[in-house]
């Protein structure tokens, strides 16, 4: 790739999230926003007209114009949309889940493989600036709770929460840890839709590590936090507000002190990192492999919770 050339982007459903990938792709100096694909006409042209850019009504005219796309349809669309983008040689951002399946994540990763092509996966907490945070500031986490909840909403509801909304959770701690996964407990509700809107995981892992995950999006209010604990201290922080708090011990007393975290919009960071990677040819920090090691404990906390309703 050409660094003195700005490298050309598209966006693959600009739906409530898809939208924000047009604006910031408009916004970066990097790159130029080459044009959209949207299966809704009406849609596709009021963002197009937004932002300045074709609307695309054939993939492959996109992917023929494009570097690298943005994929941001419904989860369960995701591996009929990416590999043929892959076959055209373009670098794919694929927001989370990777997929909805194991084989489907092989298909993705063997296409991108066979035509050079990177995979980052939308894991948005992870360019989170409290995520960065974190990654300096903990280094041998012993418990670790999160809850994320959000008030219902249709989109998403193509997959269970766990898929839809505990991955990011999932995700953040599997790097914090970084040891394999031993046992997992968990349980679901469905309360509005067709699979699980509440549920809850207990993961103990091989290094002892314990993680408590707690998640719904038939809630009231709107919460993203996490807590880490290791010896002699633990951390509190609130992924969307990003701010947060270090206690630590000090002689026979806690000394709790706030966190300086430079706040910045995850997206962006996230979709600048993107075309950093596209850039140099560098392998991205939530690649398709970390993607897929998210994407198999969700499925496997799906199928624990699907057993225990059918029982």
């Amino acid at each position: 790739m050409n660094p003195d050339k700005p490298i050309q982007c598209g966006v693959v459903g600009v739906g409530y999230l898809g939208q924000h990938h047009a604006r910031i792709y408009s916004e970066l100096e990097q790159c130029e926003l080459a044009g959209i694909f949207e299966v809704d006409p009406e849609r596709g042209k009021e963002i197009g007209d937004k932002f300045g850019c074709p609307v695309f009504t054939d993939l492959d005219a996109l992917a023929d114009a494009c570097d690298a796309i943005s994929v941001v349809v419904p989860t369960d669309k995701h591996c009929e949309v990416a590999v043929p983008l892959l076959v055209k040689g373009c670098h794919l951002l694929i927001e989370k889940p990777l997929c909805v399946s194991s084989a489907e994540a092989e298909t993705i990763l063997e296409a991108a493989k066979r035509n050079n092509c990177l995979i980052q996966v939308g894991h948005i907490e992870q360019y989170n600036p409290v995520t960065s945070y974190l990654e300096q500031a903990v280094d041998q986490p012993l418990f670790i709770t999160a809850d994320r909840l959000a008030p219902f909403t249709p989109r998403g509801t193509e997959v269970g929460v766990v898929l839809d909304l505990m991955i990011h959770d999932l995700g953040v701690i599997l790097q914090l840890v970084g040891a394999p996964v031993e046992k997992v407990e968990s349980v679901g509700v469905n309360v509005l839709s067709s699979t699980e809107d509440i549920a809850n995981c207990r993961i103990t892992f091989a290094n002892g590590a314990v993680a408590n995950v707690n998640t719904s999006r038939v809630s009231e209010k709107k919460v993203r936090e996490i807590r880490v604990f290791q010896n002699n201290a633990y951390l509190s922080l609130d992924f969307m507000k990003q701010e947060g708090h270090f206690v630590k011990r000090e002689g026979f007393e806690l000394q709790k002190e706030e966190i300086p975290i430079e706040k910045g919009e995850p997206l962006k960071i996230e979709l600048a990192s993107f075309l950093d990677c596209v850039t140099n040819m560098s392998n991205p920090k939530v690649d398709a492999t970390l993607g897929k090691q998210a994407l198999e404990l969700a499925l496997r906390i799906t199928e624990q919770i699907h057993q225990k309703s059918a029982q």
